[in-house]
């Protein structure tokens, strides 16, 4: 599956491009449960480390024989749990380079539904996961859609200003950090970033230059899920 956004609003010599990544399966990733980024673990699964080295294979062509328009992969962020950093050493190994962790870029932290499957958290909190999943509050002791948005964008600012125009920037990441960042940077409300699909281990491409504001700006989606599982 590949979407791509309409014409860019910025130019293309100083677009930075950034691809996020997410990790790879885990135990709670199998059981749909609720694996926030409070918590460093679980580790990946046999399934999910076979995903992730699938993962850096992609991100080892980017710029190659897979979009070859754009700058190849040198530099590496991740989230600090365990999941992404052995997500970002795969990627690390085959791109020859070491992830930095940024906390920013972490999973949405689920308080106390840390553990939980959706239909374990709607019979104990009748309405409230959906309400969470629709951007209208947070998890209870946890955050918003909105809130992981708020810290998740600040990161990329970061990673978009520290950016050298002539490589492409990869963040391994979360689900709802990834449904956050494209939101984002799309202006769309906190209300629909559920609508993503983002499989474990798969790749969403984002260019920005820079709007009057000195805020990153749009200027090309790619979100692609790559055939990782297995």
């Amino acid at each position: 599956m590949a979407g791509r956004s309409g014409a860019s609003p910025v130019g293309g010599a100083d677009l930075r491009t950034v691809v996020l990544v997410r990790h790879g399966a885990t135990p709670l990733t199998e059981a749909r449960a609720s694996c926030g980024g409070g918590v460093p673990g679980p580790s990946l699964t046999t399934r999910g480390r076979t995903q992730a080295a699938r993962a850096a294979d992609a991100v080892f062509r980017v710029g190659k024989d897979l979009w070859p328009e754009l700058p190849r992969a040198g530099a590496l962020v991740a989230s600090p749990t365990a999941r992404t950093l052995e997500t970002a050493a795969a990627v690390g190994r085959r791109i020859g380079q070491h992830a930095r962790p940024d906390g920013r870029f972490t999973e949405c932290d689920f308080g106390a539904w840390e553990g939980l499957t959706p239909e374990q958290i709607t019979a104990r909190w009748p309405g409230e996961r959906a309400a969470w999943s629709a951007g209208a509050g947070p998890a209870p002791g946890g955050e918003s859609y909105a809130d992981v948005g708020e810290r998740a964008w600040a990161g990329l600012g970061d990673v978009v200003a520290a950016d050298d125009p002539t490589v492409t920037t990869v963040v391994v990441t979360h689900l709802v950090v990834v449904r956050a960042l494209v939101g984002r940077a799309f202006g769309a409300p906190a209300s629909s970033w559920r609508r993503l699909h983002v499989p474990p281990a798969s790749l969403t491409v984002l260019r920005f230059g820079r709007g009057d504001d000195g805020e990153p700006a749009l200027a090309d989606l790619t979100a692609t899920g790559f055939p990782t599982d297995v």
